[in-house]
């Protein structure tokens, strides 16, 4: 199914909207001193989240988009 894309509003980006809030969380304190560090800390973070997860996250996004338009950017 294709949806009308609302126009650009920072409120509405899927990273932060449900990616990143909670990774951000998870490395709340922590220090890393090299690269590889920290990528095998978000990789061991983003494969421990179930699918749906995922799925629910893009759900909730979509209904977001949907009120968006709807309200034609008056949110």
């Amino acid at each position: 199914e294709l949806l009308p894309h609302p126009a650009y509003s920072p409120d509405l980006a899927y990273c932060d909207y449900f990616l990143f809030p909670n990774l951000k969380k998870w490395f709340e304190g922590k220090r890393f001193t090299i690269r590889k560090q920290l990528i095998a800390e978000t990789e061991a973070y983003f494969e421990k989240l179930d699918k749906s997860y995922y799925s629910d996250g893009l759900k909730k996004l979509e209904n977001l988009w949907i009120k968006y338009i709807e309200l034609k950017g008056d949110c």
